[in-house]
Formats: structure tokens, C-alpha cells, sequence
């Protein structure tokens, strides 16, 4: 009940059920339950797109036809390289501070360095989007290999945006089941609708702030554990599980289990604010971590899977998460845990820059409301 003088209204917790705007970007179909991007499944999209071809969707609208890819291949190569300034932010900061600080400050500085970055023209807009798309690789790519004692690796512009990421970060060609199984993950992470870092980019947006600060703004919502630091923390529960010096995976899943449910632990990787079948995104990111299980000859990371979410599903009737199996995947494929997240980062750029192009079309600033119950009004003694 509210305080006397206070007025009654519905409150919507976390915004839970509440349509604030409308979007033409993407959607959750509750028919098929699937993710559409501009009215495309996701899983089709991860199937025969690159995920240069999706940024292109998400920021034009339509697939680009062979010109059109062509193009926008050459304007993101051509900008792969990172300024000076950038890459001594990344190497000067010690090896212990958290990538998701690093980058966040990193775009802060590539805004700094921008000239027109007050620009919000559609066009310098879009423009930003672009260079951020190109240069994030190359930053996170310097981070893990920073935190490695590892030199930098220049870009290629011979490869493809996976390719070249995975080529900077391990300075190898990667297999192609690994530039697909990558480039698959890129796509699935690229866009979530009204998610609570794309809608903190909006809001930033709505007060025509930049788009660097959007992406601050939304690398700093996408941080928490609840949000895109899930995927480190599925590792995490994986490393934990594993301490036990139990030789069957289902008895040590099992086993963990009990003892984070008696303790009323989150366990992370599974379960959806929007999708209460399942998460439609995980049978292709599932596809992708077997073919990388194959690859790399690691069948104790299939079972340990399996037997998590076999134990989930009939205890709490919880599905996984995209995180769930992208997690192992970037184990896999050679990331630190602590890279997961910018990975995410480097995805969602699409996602972020197509909303802040959307909000800046149709500008109205967002500025809920809430209910004081607080004290009364009252008064210093005199």
C-alpha cells in the first residue's frame, strides 16, 4: 500500500511488460517462437549470411545484393587499424583490469579523437557505426593479447571480419569450422530488440547525446551478469563443477546443483526474460559448439553440457540460453573467460547503432516516471 498522500499506480518493475516504442529492427516471433532480424530468422541468417551481411540488414534494412557487400567489405577493412593513442590506452593498462573497463574506455577515446563526433546526422551516424564495427575487433584482439605479454597483430584485409579477428587475436588462420562456428555467434549476438544495454543506448540517445556515448552507455549495462556477463559466468559454473574430483559428469553436474539450488543461487546460462519455450537462438549456437567439440577433440565438454542441462530442465524446467552453449564455444575456439563479454560487444555494435539511428529518426526524450514513497513532506526545526 503507498504512503498517505501518496497516489496509487501501477508499477511495472524492470519495465516488465511495458511497450515503450516501437521498432522495426527485430523481433521475437511467438508463433515459431524465433528472433527476427528486419523479418528474417535468425537461425537462416546464421546459416547462409556472414555477419558483414547482417550488420548491412540491421543498418539498411535488406541483404546487401554483391555490389552492395563489396562495398561495405572494403569501407570495414579499410578501417581496421587502431591510432596510436588507442593502442597505448590498451597496453598501458595493467594485464589485471577487466576487458569490459578497457573497452568501454577505449570507445570513449576513439570519441575523443573524432572530430565529428557531435554529429548526429544520420550519415556521420552511420559513419560511426561503421568505424566502431571495423576498430572493436582489433581492440579486444589487443586486450587478450595484452593480458598475454603478447604483442599486437596487424589486420589483414585479405580476410573476412571473422577470419581477421580470430587472425589478430591468435595470429593464425583459423580452420573454417572455427570462422563459421565465430561468425555464427557475431550473428546471434548482433540484435535483442529493447534489451536492457540497447535501451540504455536509446535512452543516452534520446537526450541527443553521441553515438560513442550510446555504446559507453550500453557497453556499461552489458557488463553485469545478468545481462551479457552471463556467458564468463557459464564458464565459471563449468570450472566449478569440474573441481570435483568425481569422474562422471552427470553425478558431478548433479551434485553442484543440489548444493547452488539448497543455497537459492542463480544459475547462469539458463532461462529468458522474453522466451518461455526456450531460447531460439540456442539450437544454432548448440550446432556451432559440437562442430567446434569436434574440431578440437573435446568430448568432456559435450558431456559436462549435456548433463547441466539435463539436470536444469528436469529440476526447474529451465531452458538454456544463448549464453549456455557460446560460452564453451569461446573456451574453445581460445578466449580468456574475461573476453567473452567484449566479444558480445564487438556483436552488438549492429544492434546498438541500428537502435540509436532509429531513435534519432523519431526523437521523443525518455524520462519515465516513478512513485515517491518516501517521507512526507516535512520541514527543519526552526
Amino acid at each position: 500500500m503507498a504512503p498517505q498522500g501518496t497516489v496509487s499506480a501501477d508499477i511495472h518493475r524492470g519495465l516488465a511488460g511495458v511497450v515503450v516504442d516501437t521498432t522495426a529492427i527485430s523481433k521475437v516471433n511467438p508463433e515459431t517462437n524465433s528472433l527476427l532480424y528486419r523479418g528474417y530468422p535468425v537461425q537462416e541468417l546464421a546459416a547462409g549470411c556472414t555477419f558483414e551481411e547482417v550488420a548491412y540488414l540491421l543498418w539498411y534494412g535488406q541483404l546487401p545484393n554483391e555490389e552492395q557487400l563489396a562495398q561495405f567489405e572494403d569501407r570495414e577493412r579499410g578501417q581496421r587499424g587502431l591510432d596510436d593513442s588507442v593502442a597505448r590506452l590498451v597496453t598501458e593498462r595493467p594485464a589485471t583490469a577487466h576487458p569490459m573497463d578497457i573497452v568501454r574506455t577505449a570507445v570513449s577515446v576513439l570519441g575523443a579523437d573524432d572530430p565529428n563526433a557531435a554529429d548526429s546526422s544520420d550519415a556521420a551516424t552511420l559513419a560511426t557505426a561503421q568505424r566502431l564495427f571495423a576498430k572493436l575487433p582489433a581492440i579486444i584482439a589487443l586486450v587478450q593479447r595484452h593480458r598475454r605479454g603478447l604483442p599486437a597483430i596487424e589486420p589483414r584485409d585479405d580476410l573476412g571480419y571473422s577470419a581477421n579477428f580470430l587472425w589478430m587475436t591468435f595470429g593464425e588462420l583459423p580452420a573454417p569450422a572455427v570462422v563459421n562456428a565465430f561468425d555464427a555467434s557475431m550473428i546471434l549476438y548482433a540484435e535483442h530488440s529493447f534489451n536492457a544495454s540497447t535501451f540504455t543506448a536509446r535512452v543516452i540517445t534520446s537526450t541527443l547525446s553521441d553515438l560513442y556515448s550510446a555504446v559507453v552507455g550500453g557497453i556499461g549495462a552489458l557488463k553485469g551478469p545478468l545481462h551479457g556477463g552471463a556467458n564468463e559466468a557459464v564458464m565459471h559454473v563449468f570450472d566449478a563443477i569440474n573441481t570435483s574430483h568425481e569422474p562422471d559428469a552427470a553425478v558431478r553436474a548433479r551434485q553442484w546443483l543440489e548444493r547452488e539450488l539448497a543455497e537459492h543461487h542463480t544459475i547462469m546460462g539458463f532461462g529468458h526474460r522474453v522466451y518461455k519455450n526456450g531460447d531460439s537462438r540456442v539450437p544454432t549456437m548448440k550446432a556451432a559448439l559440437d562442430s567446434l567439440i569436434s574440431h578440437y577433440g573435446r568430448p568432456d565438454i559435450a558431456e559436462l553440457y549435456d548433463a547441466l542441462e539435463s539436470e536444469m530442465v528436469s529440476r526447474k524446467h529451465i531452458m538454456p540460453n544463448l549464453d549456455y552453449p557460446s560460452g564453451p564455444a569461446y573456451h574453445l575456439i581460445g578466449f580468456d573467460t574475461d573476453m567473452f563479454t567484449p566479444l558480445f560487444v564487438a556483436s552488438r555494435i549492429t544492434g546498438w547503432s541500428a537502435h540509436v539511428r532509429e531513435q534519432l529518426a523519431s526523437n521523443m526524450l525518455i524520462r519515465p516516471l516513478s512513485l515517491y514513497v518516501g517521507e512526507e513532506e516535512r520541514h527543519l526545526p526552526r
